[in-house]
C-alpha cells in the first residue's frame, strides 16, 4: 500500500499504545481512520484528540465475541465503506507460569491475540479481493519466535498469528489478489503493557515502532522485525542446538528472566 491518502484504515486496539500512534500517523498521511477498541473512555479521548487531523470513526467492541465482530464489521461497511488497510493490533498478555493460568486467562488470550485477527480479517478480506487492492498488517511479537517463561499462552497466541499471517500472504500471492500482508514481530514495547519487564536488549520506543510499522505497510514489507538483533536471534536458533540456544538466550542474554518482575498495565 504505497499511499495512505484517501484510504480507509481500521486499527484494532486503536485508542491506546502503538495503535493510537499508528492512527495519528495514518491521519497525517491523509487516511480516513476507523478505531476499534474496548475502552470507551480511551475511544472518546482519542476521537477528540484526532478531530482536527481528519475523519475519525470509532466503535466499542469486545474482540472475544465473534458475533460482535461480525455485526460491527457489517456496520462499518454500511456507514464507512470498504476498508483498504486493516491493522490487527489489539492484544493482551497474562504474565504467569502456565500452571497458574485459569481457563479464562487462556481463552481470553487466544481469543484476542490469535482468533480475533482471523475473524476480523475474514470480515473485510473479500471486499479487498473484489477491488483488487488492500493491505492487512498483523502485529504479532518476537514471542512468536522465542519460547519464554511466564509467556507460554501469549507466545502460543503469537506463534499462531505468525503462522496464519504468513500463510495468508502466500495464498494472496498465489491467487494474484493484489492484497498484501505484513507480519510484525517486535520485541517488548514501552507502552505499559509489559510494565516491570527488565531486559538487556533495549525495550522499544512506541513512536519508533509505530512509524516503522506504517512504513512497512507503505513499502509492502513481508516481515517487520525489530530491533535488528531479532534477526540474529532467529539465525542463532537455526545454527545452535536447543540446549546451546537455551544457554545463550537464558544465561547470556537473560531473555528467560525478563518477565521475573512483570507487573503489566494496571
Amino acid at each position: 500500500m504505497r499511499n495512505f491518502k484517501e484510504k480507509r484504515i481500521l486499527i484494532t486496539g486503536g485508542a491506546s499504545g502503538i495503535g493510537k500512534i499508528m492512527g495519528k500517523l495514518a491521519l497525517e498521511r491523509g487516511a480516513e481512520l476507523v478505531i476499534w477498541d474496548i475502552n470507551q473512555i480511551s475511544i472518546d479521548k482519542t476521537v477528540n484528540e484526532f478531530a482536527s487531523l481528519g475523519k475519525v470513526s470509532a466503535y466499542k467492541i469486545d474482540l472475544c465475541d465473534s458475533e460482535q465482530i461480525k455485526s460491527i464489521a457489517s456496520l462499518v461497511k454500511k456507514e464507512i465503506g470498504t476498508i483498504d488497510i486493516l491493522i490487527n493490533n489489539a492484544g493482551i498478555v497474562v504474565g504467569k507460569y502456565f500452571d497458574e493460568h485459569t481457563t479464562e486467562d487462556i481463552k481470553r488470550t487466544m481469543d484476542i491475540n490469535a482468533n480475533a485477527p482471523m475473524f476480523v480479517t475474514s470480515e473485510f478480506l473479500n471486499e479487498m479481493i473484489a477491488q483488487k487492492s488492500g493491505h492487512i498488517c498483523n502485529v504479532a511479537s518476537s514471542a512468536g519466535f522465542i519460547s519464554n517463561p511466564k509467556m507460554s499462552v501469549y507466545a502460543a497466541s503469537k506463534w499462531a498469528v505468525i503462522g496464519w499471517s504468513d500463510s495468508l500472504r502466500i495464498e494472496m500471492q498465489m491467487k494474484k489478489t493484489n492484497v498484501n500482508i505484513t507480519t510484525v514481530t517486535p520485541y517488548y514495547i514501552n507502552t505499559g503493557m509489559f510494565e516491570g519487564v527488565k531486559s538487556l536488549i533495549p525495550i522499544l520506543n512506541p513512536e519508533k515502532v509505530a512509524e516503522k510499522i506504517i512504513r512497512g505497510i507503505e513499502h509492502n514489507r513481508i516481515i517487520e522485525s525489530m530491533p535488528l538483533s531479532m534477526h540474529f536471534i532467529r539465525l542463532s536458533q537455526g545454527i545452535l542446538s536447543i540446549k546451546m540456544f537455551d544457554w545463550f538466550a537464558g544465561s547470556v542474554l537473560r531473555i528467560y528472566k525478563t518477565m521475573d518482575h512483570f507487573v503489566g498495565r494496571k
